[in-house]
């Protein structure tokens, strides 16, 4: 009986707290919404993308299985736009890293991207930010969303820096740019600790010079810079991208050269390798990368990238050294399927594999061990255009 009389009593009250509900909504409505009509076109000129690659990894180590997992390999949540006419604005920010503020740049480190682009003419404009490093190279251009797997130095290098930067368009087919940037996004300290007879520089700075052209009718296009930074007091680091890409109706084949030169290992391969080493000195570190995509259809796609990475390490004090440590390999397999014509997102069958060799001399001097790693997945790529 008591509890009739209580649902009772319930259903009494319950048009009355849906009054209540509908009365609270009308009363927000007299307020000013977050984006007035006034403002709302100035969306047509916003997107917003989440750059996204999902997959199912199946993992193998030295031929034996280890295990699977579904893995967000990358999310990358992108806003950019006009704010007016000749200014534009773009931000990234990766929510696949660690997301701890650096304590030169004073952003996270999971951010990509945080700048202001100012186009004063057509064949001019300047920008300053967080900004892309114009490294160079078709691998490091392209969106991380389509590289299944970098190699070693992509993989290892501080790729997104504050600074600032000018671009040069003589025409359609040419583009010319300059940057200068931190050289990190940490301290000297944080990174090196202490380094007998080297000092901190006052300004670590990076200068990047790049050439982006378009030859053949674009059939042939190149993405060629090189780098300098002062990592410290007369310590530098000399970098060499030569990307190059032939474009043919129903085929693409890209080729990268890259040479890093390093008066302090600033990747810490080589460093890692040696015990009780901070950063060693005198570090090269070179790759040559290669993908083809062949089109058999507009759904269907064969990609194959293979690449070799090859570590030095040239300022090694022992009079028996090998200067060749490492030499890492890497082949990507794959089939892409485009499931929409008018869309951009793929599914993707892959195969990661790396197989790791090192010298005679690291593994008997550092007791370094050869490996082989290849993983199997399943998954779709798209940058998700929200807005």
């Amino acid at each position: 009986m008591h509890i009739r009389n209580w649902l009772v009593a319930c259903m009494m009250l319950f048009p009355l707290a849906a009054i209540a509900q509908h009365q609270e909504s009308k009363k927000d409505t007299l307020y000013k919404p977050l984006i007035p009509i006034s403002k709302a076109p100035l969306l047509n000129n916003v997107d917003i993308i989440a750059n996204m690659r999902y997959a199912f990894r199946n993992e193998f180590d030295k031929g034996t299985y280890t295990g699977s997992r579904f893995v967000n390999e990358q999310f990358r949540l992108e806003i950019k736009g006009k704010v007016l006419d000749k200014l534009y604005f773009r931000f990234r920010d990766r929510y696949t890293r660690d997301p701890e503020t650096q304590s030169v740049d004073n952003l996270s480190r999971s951010t990509d991207l945080a700048y202001l682009r100012f186009d004063p003419s057509e064949h001019w404009k300047i920008y300053a930010g967080k900004l892309c490093a114009d490294w160079g190279g078709v691998e490091f251009d392209d969106n991380p969303i389509q590289i299944y797997e970098y190699s070693d130095i992509i993989e290892n290098s501080d790729n997104f820096l504050s600074g600032a930067g000018v671009g040069y368009l003589p025409n359609n087919n040419h583009e010319f740019t300059l940057q200068l940037l931190n050289s990190r996004t940490k301290t000297f300290k944080e990174l090196y600790d202490s380094i007998p007879g080297i000092y901190e520089s006052k300004f670590p700075f990076a200068a990047v010079i790049n050439w982006r052209g378009r030859l053949f009718d674009g059939k042939v296009t190149t993405i060629w810079s090189y780098s300098i930074f002062k990592e410290a007091t007369h310590q530098y680091m000399n970098y060499i991208a030569l990307g190059n890409s032939l474009i043919l109706p129903n085929f693409k084949l890209d080729y990268d050269f890259k040479l890093s030169m390093e008066n302090l290992d600033r990747k810490f391969l080589v460093s890692n390798w040696i015990p009780n080493m901070k950063a060693a000195q005198g570090v090269t570190y070179m790759s040559h990368w290669l993908r083809a995509d062949v089109r058999l259809s507009k759904i269907v796609h064969l990609t194959a990238t293979g690449f070799v990475d090859f570590a030095f390490w040239n300022g090694n004090p022992d009079p028996n050294k090998d200067k060749k440590l490492r030499t890492a390999w890497g082949y990507v397999p794959a089939i892409e399927v485009y499931p929409f014509d008018k869309y951009d997102l793929k599914i993707f069958l892959n195969m990661v594999g790396r197989v790791y060799r090192y010298t005679d001399y690291a593994q008997t001097k550092f007791g370094l061990v050869n490996d082989d790693t290849y993983r199997f997945s399943i998954g779709f790529i798209t940058p998700l255009l929200v807005l």
